[in-house]
Parts: structure tokens; C-alpha cells; sequence
């Protein structure tokens, strides 16, 4: 049992980080994954440079109007800004909240391609000392294939992925993870997220979104996770890349609502979605129609990465002359989220945001 003083803080800060017109920017990108983000604006992956780009996306002026936290990675947690003070010190100071991934990388499942995550051993030691930095709340990703007969990158024999076992693994590993996270003082954000890699139809992913999420919320029942200090981060019900075929935003509201109103309890906490390879107007546009559909039972808001930083990144391509000049890209890209949460999104805005800035609207 928790103590329910915990979890009413714990369900506290939940809320706040679903707060209406405000969302979660994930940056949370390993040293391997930063440097995939760099390689397009020729910059060397090093600390100091982690520390500048960092720095950019965690000081820009009132990005609290739209960003109610932010999950870190290790490095992050402990690193100072570019004025010598610590980045956890100036997200508190600002009214951000800071959060910190906790899950330690991908493990093979089966010789298919499927995959769990690791990070279970000693997490409890883990999250005391985030606790002690300043964390709030933890993010834990598990990644689902799907696949077919014809997926070109798996093998066909067996059964179509996921499979079960591999679904039940992962709902079975984010609960733990979540238990834990609630004894020790931290709200969980369980990422169950559905690779956009592949041909899939989007009849597909609504059918694998379906078990997973009905498999996720029957294990974290099953270990007295406490829903209301919770938050799920998942994907939208999306066709895969190479489907052939992309869907409407209208048809990928409708999915996405389907598969929540088929197996997410009410008393969930929010639903945070991640961009999952979408572009970052795509991501914008997806996540309006979502929120065009009328009320629903939880806030639905985003946590989203690369579609929040891709062009601030570009922007500022590691120059100091450029770093005024690319939060402001970035906080127009929150903005533009923030107006999708309410279904007020219009693709105008993008048009006058590049002819007040004298540059281009983001791109898909």
C-alpha cells in the first residue's frame, strides 16, 4: 500500500502537468540520440554542446505558458545552463516541473525483432537519488513492432507481431516500474509506444493499440497502481511509414478516440501523446482533430521531442548569435500545441508566425 498523503501530492502533480493548454517537452534524448540530432546541423556531440542545446530549449523566455515540465536524461538532471546555474533550479524557478527517464535501454525479446526494456535492477536506489535532484515525476518507454507477412525488415514465419507474450512482458514491466515510482515520491508516465516503422494498415495499429493498452491497464491494476497519479504517454493510431497510404487527420482522431474509449479507465490521470516520427505540424495538426472531438473522460496533451525542437534545433545550428532567434521558433511550436490542446489550431498561424519571423513555417 501507498500512503495516500503520497498520492495525493503525487495526483497534485499530475494535474499540473496536464494542465489545460500546457504540455510535457521530452528532452530526454540519450548521448547517442543527441548526436543524431546534431549530424543534420554539422555539431559535434560533446558535453558542452548538449549543455548549449539544453540550455535552449530550458530557458526560453515564458515557456511556461505552454510547458509544464520537462523529462530530463541523467546527464541533464546534473548539468548547469550556460550562466552557471542548474538547469533543475531554473525549470522550478520558472514553474516547471522537472522529470527524468528512468528505463536504461532495449533488450532482445524472442529472435524476431521484438524488444523489452531494462532498468528494473535497483531502480528504487535510482529514483531516491533523482528525488533527491529534484525530479517529480519518471518516464519509462517500452517500443512495439507490428508486422505482417510481408514486413520486408522481419521474418515471415510465426505469428504477426506483437505478439502476446511480448505485450504482456512490457504491460508487466511498466507496472512495476510505475509501483515503484509511486512508493518513492514520483508520479510514472508509462510510454507504451507503437514503432511507426513498417507497412501496417491503420486497422492494424488500432487492433495492436487495443491489446496493448487493455494488457497495460490490466497489469497495473493487477499491481495497485494508483491511476489518478498516473499518466499515460502513448501513441497516436497511425498507418505505418511505408503503408503507402496516410491518413486523414479526421480518420486518426476518430481511431485514436476509439481504442481510449475501448480501454483507458476514467480515472486515469491524462493522456500525453508522443510524435512518434510524425513531422512537427503533422504532429500539431493530429493532436488538434484529436481535441476537435468534443470532451473527453481525460486531458489529452502532448510529449512530444523532435516535433517540438526539430526547427529550433535547425535555427539555431549550435551558433550563439542564433539562440534568441531559435527559442523563439521553439516557443511558437509550443504555442501552436498549446492551441491544438483546446482544438483552436488553424495552419494561418503557422503562415503569420513565418511572415512576423521573416523565415518559413515549420514543415512536415
Amino acid at each position: 500500500m501507498i500512503d495516500q498523503e503520497k498520492i495525493e501530492k503525487l495526483s497534485k502533480t499530475a494535474k499540473e502537468l496536464v494542465a489545460p493548454g500546457k504540455g510535457i517537452l521530452a528532452a530526454d534524448e540519450s548521448m547517442n540520440t543527441v548526436g543524431k540530432r546534431f549530424a543534420p546541423i554539422n555539431l559535434e556531440n560533446n558535453e558542452d554542446n548538449r549543455r548549449a542545446f539544453r540550455h535552449m530549449l530550458l530557458t526560453a523566455p515564458g515557456e511556461s505558458e505552454f510547458i509544464s515540465g520537462v523529462i530530463l536524461f541523467d546527464e541533464t538532471i546534473r548539468q548547469n545552463d550556460l550562466s552557471g546555474k542548474s538547469f533543475v533550479s531554473v525549470m522550478q524557478e520558472g514553474g516547471i516541473i522537472p522529470g527524468i527517464k528512468v528505463d536504461q535501454g532495449l533488450a532482445d525479446f524472442g529472435d524476431r525483432g521484438e524488444k523489452t526494456t531494462k532498468g528494473l535492477e535497483g531502480l528504487s536506489d535510482r529514483l531516491k537519488e533523482y528525488v533527491s535532484l529534484g525530479a517529480r515525476f519518471a518516464k519509462w518507454r517500452s517500443v512495439i513492432t507490428i508486422s505482417n507477412a510481408t514486413s520486408p525488415s522481419l521474418p515471415s514465419e510465426g505469428e504477426e507481431l506483437p505478439s502476446d507474450g511480448n505485450i504482456l512482458q512490457n504491460a508487466k514491466d511498466l507496472a512495476a516500474y510505475a509501483l515503484v515510482c509511486q512508493q518513492e515520491g514520483l508520479v510514472p508516465i508509462v510510454e507504451p509506444e507503437v514503432l511507426l516503422d513498417g507497412n501496417h494498415s491503420l486497422q492494424q495499429a488500432k487492433d495492436a493499440s487495443t491489446k496493448i493498452l487493455t494488457a497495460l491497464f490490466n497489469e497495473l491494476n493487477n499491481a495497485g497502481v494508483v491511476l489518478e497519479a498516473l499518466l499515460l504517454k502513448t501513441s497516436m493510431v497511425l498507418p505505418g511509414k511505408d503503408f503507402g497510404q496516410k491518413a486523414s487527420a479526421e480518420e486518426i482522431a476518430k481511431n485514436t478516440l476509439e481504442v481510449f474509449n475501448a480501454t483507458v479507465p476514467h480515472n486515469l490521470a491524462g493522456i500525453i501523446f508522443l510524435s512518434g516520427g510524425q513531422g512537427d505540424v503533422e504532429a500539431t495538426e493530429n493532436l488538434n482533430a484529436i481535441n476537435s472531438q468534443g470532451t473527453q473522460p481525460w486531458p489529452l496533451t502532448f510529449s512530444y521531442a523532435r516535433a517540438l525542437q526539430d526547427a529550433a534545433t535547425k535555427t539555431w545550428a549550435g551558433k550563439p548569435e542564433n539562440m534568441d532567434q531559435a527559442q523563439q521558433v521553439f516557443l511558437h511550436r509550443a504555442k501552436m500545441n498549446s492551441l491544438a490542446t483546446f482544438g483552436k489550431y488553424t495552419k494561418a498561424l503557422e503562415e503569420g508566425f513565418a511572415t512576423a519571423s521573416g523565415g518559413q513555417a515549420s514543415q512536415d
